[in-house]
């Protein structure tokens, strides 16, 4: 991976005041290129899922197996030590108990103790007309408050489309949607579930949902990642 000097506390604020934040490419071109030819590897995946057989939208993508691919599993467990600080606060002002280490492999640990035992870290694929409807990635009882998306396709060469949406839905209010386009390389943080958002009586939920709007033309490759693994 690219050695870059992150300004962590920076994108620690804006990840805690609005529930995402993008970092700067941490893959050079090639690095994004060679991971996003392992789409097409044997015997790296546990499942396959086409997405319009399901209603999730329209494209493919695969969950990895263990041992995760070097770069994924080395991000995986780098980001996750500096998300970790944030989900507690988070969990502090909702008044929810449960705290997290900074060391994944406890979480996980505390994950494949419940029965989450499966990888969730992922690969996906769009095509023309494809696209992801608005969700979030749960898998299970236990969960962590954020998840990654790694952009692996440059947006105006590689594929046109295929943007990045994320919807807060308001309480009482209309829902409010933040669409992004980010550059290959780069890393979008946001929260799995929800935000929590300071009101008159202390701090409430607000619930977020993410997906892509349809691909016009080009192949659009990014790796999520997810720090809960699967029951």
């Amino acid at each position: 991976m690219t050695q870059k000097t992150i300004d962590w506390p920076h994108f620690q604020s804006d990840l805690s005041q609005t529930g995402f934040t993008l970092l700067p490419s941490l893959l050079s071109s090639e690095e994004c290129r060679e991971l996003a030819d392992l789409f097409d590897a044997p015997n790296l995946y546990r499942k396959s899922i086409v997405m319009q057989n399901h209603g999730y939208g329209s494209g493919e993508y695969k969950y990895f197996s263990y041992p995760l691919p070097s770069v994924v599993d080395t991000l995986r467990h780098e980001l996750f030590s500096q998300l970790a600080p944030i989900a507690n606060d988070w969990n502090e002002k909702l008044g929810i108990n449960l705290r997290y280490p900074t060391d994944l492999n406890e979480w996980l640990s505390t994950c494949h103790a419940a029965g989450q035992t499966r990888p969730t870290p992922l690969i996906l694929k769009y095509g023309p007309g494809d696209w992801n409807a608005l969700h979030q990635d749960m898998y299970g009882e236990l969960y962590f408050p954020f998840q990654a998306v790694l952009f692996l396709s440059q947006p105006g060469q590689d594929y046109a489309g295929g943007e990045f949406v994320m919807l807060e839905q308001r309480p009482r209010m209309q829902s409010k949607a933040t669409v992004l386009l980010p550059e290959q390389g780069q890393v979008l943080l946001f929260t799995t579930k929800y935000r929590p958002a300071q009101g008159t009586r202390g701090y409430y939920r607000v619930a977020m949902r993410h997906g892509v709007s349809e691909v016009r033309t080009g192949t659009r490759v990014n790796v999520g990642l997810i720090f809960h693994d699967a029951a």
